[in-house]
């Protein structure tokens, strides 16, 4: 165990109370009790009970310490001792499985769906090509429909936002001059008004659909917080997120998404608040509303091109970070090429979005979900598939206790508008995330600069991105030949948009992609969406477990920590839990020796056939001879069992009987050789259900994620040489001194032969790690990787002794912190994922993070870890630190293997201030204006850094200054 961690403030505390102890004994008479005791918890009767000895006088004259300083010092010590006990603790609730206990009566809620029929009156009266047209809305519910999405859906009463509503962020005489609009049928005098604004036009109906935009979008709001949806989706226009204070700008009049997040914090006193906008225009008008509010964490990635593209605003770039007590809690990512694919976009979520959402720890999140980033969309001319956008929303469900309002904005291709957007809501309701059909493109160049910007900006104000090793600033001054080129240099350009316009244009507005283009975007599309797999098994989760396994034990060892009672008190909790009459039981077999025999060697098959029936004391002397492995008679029924009992369900999984499955059985596995048990395991469960898979349903990826506290040795060393398997372990490590030992399980072991590269290990150095260190792994390192390698199947080897609790793993993971991790892994091969229970050693805490990671198969709620504010506004823990070093660690070996991890490794400016920034360079700047074909004398304003270059002005009152949404 180690020393107590002695603080300098709790040590002055012990002082002043021993000093004031050894006063107040100097003046008490007899053999009462101190007050300063009493006042530190801690009751005892001065010098020793009694008189105490020599009093008055002969007490300071005498050479000893008296009897009151030396009861005094005592105290002292103990008040040391508790209070170090005390900050050890205080990091945990009172029963650290309390969340784990809340949600056993939490059931999957309905997912809400709101929406009104007559926003398909919104239509431009002088242009009938307008993008923002009814077929949008009309559409989306046309696939919703198809999929038959919306009957599965809670339906809302569509309801008008009231004016006290929209004043919250709005004027009064912005909302007046809709109102004014109101059933006017001048279109020239409609039209003429409307060429005040950017990019607007109005209807009679507009002020009528924009209250009710808004209206749907709080009513929503309201219902998820009330707990009556489990999360939802509304279809609506106009869209919101362009409209400002005072101003109608980019076909929005009131913003839709930020007066429901605003309603949140002044009704339901909500504190913490995330909007997502993936829209690929910059929502400025949100924006500027929670610019100076550390309530709001708004996150929006767009297309930027340097300011050329619309809204064409200096506070679009990077750079914008907020100001005031908001500082830190604007993102920008700013797009600045176009054809920007799933894999950009992943990539943005995985290193930044994801890690600063799960610090932010929001009670709600708001999707501004904007479709014109999609494929074909011919204001992006992004190439996002629309299965891509549930990939996008999954691992945000299980954050905020699962509030997540999704809230349609843009999007103009209306084929990848209806996908897009009707696979959200597939999403939202539960169904698996497809697989995506093309191979996932790496990560740009731009997209790379991009982000690695945005990360440097806000790197003071996150822990989590602390990940990025640093540079000094004298390394940029060598010169080219010898400078690092893992040196990332932070610029910024600005090349900007048209000049401004006194009036802006209201017809043929729309300027379509060359008739090529659109053919070849159509055609890929429909071939996208006749490849999208939609179909899933009705049963959402098999179950394998069976009571013969129990019989495996440790005769001369009743306390030994792999005991029946392990899978025992599993099946037991899932009982109590009702999740046994929700899932498929299995019936369990014996693996064949030829199935065995795929991973093990036939003479370690037949050594261990050979104990049936032998003398229990012959087993005993004969399991001494391997590493920490016992033997029983029925060893070999039982171990032969659970692997069986694993290609069950790999069987009801690839059938497409099931969706997943948890296989709760035992012996463990994931130590046993190819031909020799070893740490508790006999045959290598999860390693035989991989190579089954490949064999006998033809896979040609299978993914192993092994989170048990201890390295994987025996499934390494079996898929070493193998690329069809991606083995990734992450495990406490302590430089080779914890079980099993050895190098084999550091950082750099990256497999051998055609198998280099398909070896992943994340060794932890330091004891501790919890919820926040191992989601850093799976974002930073695990699911990228795992995106990259796009397993057809994904195999866990579940161990829970790095849960909290666990005597032999040291770690602090908690019950939800494994549901949250399972659910990220769910999105990968289809949903196609089997959870097998390893080691774990707290038979309360292996019984609870199984059954979380039940209930998030099922598709329950699970409570969100608590990763964030409270622990992270202390100084870094050893563990997180040590965490960080060996993230670093892996991602500069792997990124040599895995491009999606290729800018991971680039260093960052130690110090850099994201308001001032790195000079731009002529040869810089006229580099990028060549790429983008442009001549520097047709740019107005592009000189470096453009006159914004200091802090964004993002006031509210001034208008937006941009430019006409048109191609010019």
């Amino acid at each position: 165990m180690s020393p107590p961690i002695v603080t300098r403030r709790s040590a002055q505390q012990a002082k002043i109370q021993t000093r004031a102890m050894v006063n107040k004994t100097k003046t008490s008479t007899g053999g009462g009790t101190t007050s300063a005791a009493t006042a530190a918890g801690v009751i005892g009767s001065a010098a020793g009970g009694g008189s105490g000895g020599p009093s008055g006088g002969d007490s300071r004259k005498s050479n000893k310490p008296s009897a009151a300083l030396l009861e005094a010092k005592r105290r002292a010590r103990n008040l040391l001792k508790s209070q170090n006990n005390a900050m050890a603790t205080q990091e945990c609730v009172t029963d650290i499985f309390q969340n784990a206990v809340n949600a056993k009566g939490l059931v999957r809620r309905p997912t809400a769906l709101i929406y009104d029929e007559s926003m398909s009156q919104h239509c431009c009266l002088w242009d009938k090509e307008h993008y923002e047209c009814p077929e949008r809305f009309t559409r989306v519910l046309e696939r919703c429909r198809e999929l038959n999405l919306a009957d599965r859906c809670l339906q809302l009463p569509s309801r008008a936002a009231t004016k006290a509503e929209v004043l919250r962020l709005h004027t009064e005489e912005h909302f007046d001059r809709l109102k004014a609009t109101s059933g006017i049928r001048d279109d020239d005098r409609m039209e003429e008004l409307s060429s005040r604004y950017d990019s607007i036009y109005i209807h009679p109906s507009t002020f009528e659909l924009s209250l009710l935009a808004t209206g749907s979008t709080i009513e929503l709001v309201d219902q998820l917080i009330a707990g009556s949806a489990q999360n939802g989706m509304a279809i609506i226009r106009p869209p919101g997120h362009h409209a400002m204070k005072a101003e109608f700008n980019g076909y929005c009049f009131f913003n839709n998404v930020a007066l429901a997040a605003q309603h949140a914090l002044d009704v339901h006193k909500l504190q913490r608040i995330l909007i997502i906008d993936y829209d690929v225009h910059h929502g400025q008008g949100t924006q500027r509303f929670f610019y100076n509010d550390p309530r709001v964490l708004y996150f929006s990635i767009h297309r930027f091109e340097y300011g050329s593209f619309w809204p064409h605003l200096h506070e679009s770039d990077y750079h914008a970070i907020g100001s005031g007590p908001g500082t830190g809690y604007t993102f920008n990512v700013p797009l600045n090429s176009t054809g920007m694919t799933n894999g950009d976009y992943l990539a943005i979520f995985q290193q930044l979005l994801l890690p600063v959402a799960l610090e932010f720890q929001p009670e709600l999140i708001m999707v501004s979900a904007g479709y014109d980033a999609a494929l074909g969309c011919p204001e992006g001319e992004m190439e996002v598939t629309p299965a891509c956008y549930p990939h996008l929303l999954n691992p945000l469900l299980r954050l905020a206790d699962s509030k997540v309002a999704v809230v349609l904005e843009g999007g103009y291709c209306l084929d990848s508008l209806a996908e897009g957007a009707a696979l959200t809501l597939r999403s939202l309701l539960g169904d698996p995330c497809p697989p995506l059909v093309e191979e996932l493109a790496l990560p740009r160049q731009e997209l790379a600069d991009a982000l690695l910007n945005c990360i440097c900006a806000h790197r003071p104000h996150w822990r989590c991105l602390q990940i990025q090793k640093t540079y000094e600033a004298d390394e940029l001054m060598a010169t080219d030949a010898v400078q690092p080129k893992d040196l990332h240099r932070v610029r910024r350009i600005w090349i900007g948009g048209p000049p401004p316009v006194e009036r802006y244009p209201t017809r043929d507005t729309a300027i379509p992609l060359p008739a090529e283009k659109i053919a070849s975007n159509s055609a890929r599309l429909q071939v996208l969406r006749a490849e999208t797999k939609l179909s899933v098994p009705p049963v959402r989760v098999c179950y394998a477990y069976d009571t013969q396994m129990l019989q495996h034990c440790n005769l001369h060892d009743g306390g030994h920590p792999e005991q029946p009672f392990r899978i025992q008190s599993i099946h037991q909790m899932h009982k109590e839990y009702a999740l046994l009459e929700r899932m498929k039981q299995l019936s369990a077999r014996a693996a064949t020796t030829d199935e065995i025999c795929l991973a093990h060697t036939r003479s370690h098959v037949n050594s261990v056939r050979r104990l049936l029936g032998r003398d229990p004391e012959e087993l005993h002397q004969l399991g001494s001879t391997y590493n920490s492995v016992y033997l029983h008679p029925r060893t070999f029924d039982c171990a032969t069992l659970a692997a069986g009992s694993v290609l069950q369900a790999v069987d009801s999984v690839l059938r497409g009987e099931s969706r997943s499955g948890i296989c709760n059985v035992r012996p463990p596995g994931h130590h046993a050789e190819p031909d020799q048990p070893h740490g508790f395991c006999i045959f290598n469960n999860v390693a035989i259900a991989a190579q089954y898979a490949i064999r006998d349903y033809g896979l040609q990826r299978v993914l192993i994620v092994d989170w048990d506290v201890h390295h994987g040795n025996g499934t390494q060393h079996i898929f070493e040489s193998n690329p069809k398997v991606l083995y990734v372990s992450v495990h406490r490590y302590e430089h080779g001194a914890f079980f099993p030992k050895g190098p084999d399980g550091n950082f750099d072991v990256v497999g051998k032969g055609a198998g280099r590269g398909f070896n992943v290990n994340i060794p932890w150095n330091k004891k501790g790690m919890g919820d926040l260190e191992y989601a850093l792994a799976f974002q930073q390192v695990i699911m990228p990787i795992a995106y990259e390698f796009n397993p057809q199947l994904v195999l866990v080897s579940a161990g829970f002794d790095a849960a909290i609790g666990d005597p032999l793993g040291g770690c602090k993971v908690t019950p939800e912190g494994y549901g949250m991790l399972t659910h990220w892994l769910s999105a990968l091969a289809g949903g196609k994922i089997v959870v097998c229970l390893e080691g774990g050693y707290n038979v309360n805490s292996i019984s609870y993070a199984m059954t979380m990671c039940t209930k998030t198969l099922l598709g329950d709620p699970v409570p969100t870890p608590q990763l964030g504010a409270a622990s992270l506004q202390k100084p870094a823990t050893v563990a997180y630190q040590s965490c960080i070093e060996t993230l670093q660690a892996c991602l500069e070996v792997q990124r040599a293997h895995w491009q999606s991890l290729e800018f991971a490794g680039r260093r960052l400016p130690r110090d850099f201030d994201p308001l001032v920034g790195e000079n731009n360079n002529e040869d810089f700047l006229t580099a990028s204006l060549r790429q983008l074909n442009i001549s520097s004398d047709q740019i107005p304003e592009a000189a470096p850094g453009g006159p914004g270059g200091d802090r964004p002005d993002c006031g509210e009152e001034r208008p937006s200054g941009s430019k006409p949404k048109v191609k010019q």
